[in-house]
């Protein structure tokens, strides 16, 4: 997991082929002005999904996983916490390998606070339970992009 402020991502460059080409991207496109919707950066390599949708209590929220992707989440409009622990740390509850989405389930190690600004990348080894509200449900636009890590 890295958790920093988009002005200082570069600083994460040289970690991998497919992540430094979704930093350069991020870095280099504002993303305000973007719709709800899905946006191909470099086919199913590198892509990035814009989402609105209202914050949700923890016990609603779905505790995801990925074998082969990372995410890099940025809140837009608005904020979220997002859990974040060791996949080694959850138990698997279902697999979808075609999807590249497992549900687990157990403890959330740490909370990240997402406010525009700031940027979570999961990578495979961490299991994130997204959508969480801060304080209430409230408003939020985000971007997730998806990194191919192999």
């Amino acid at each position: 997991m890295i958790y920093t402020e988009l002005n200082s991502l570069k600083r994460y460059l040289g970690l991998g082929k497919c992540l430094d080409r979704a930093i350069e991207y991020l870095c280099s496109h504002p993303l305000e002005n973007l719709d709800a919707g899905h946006y191909e950066i470099d086919g199913n390599l590198i892509y990035l999904n814009v989402f609105e949708y209202d914050t949700i209590p923890e016990d609603q929220a779905f505790f995801e996983a990925h074998e082969k992707y990372a995410d890099i989440h940025m809140t837009i409009i608005g904020e979220e916490m997002v859990g974040v622990s060791e996949l080694s740390a959850v138990t698997v509850k279902s697999l979808n390998k075609e999807a590249d989405l497992m549900e687990v389930g157990g403890a959330v190690e740490h909370y990240m606070h997402l406010t525009p600004g700031k940027v979570l990348i999961t990578l495979p080894e961490d299991a994130h339970k997204v959508k969480l509200a801060v304080k209430e449900p409230s408003a939020v636009k985000k971007a997730v992009v998806k990194v191919y890590t192999g």
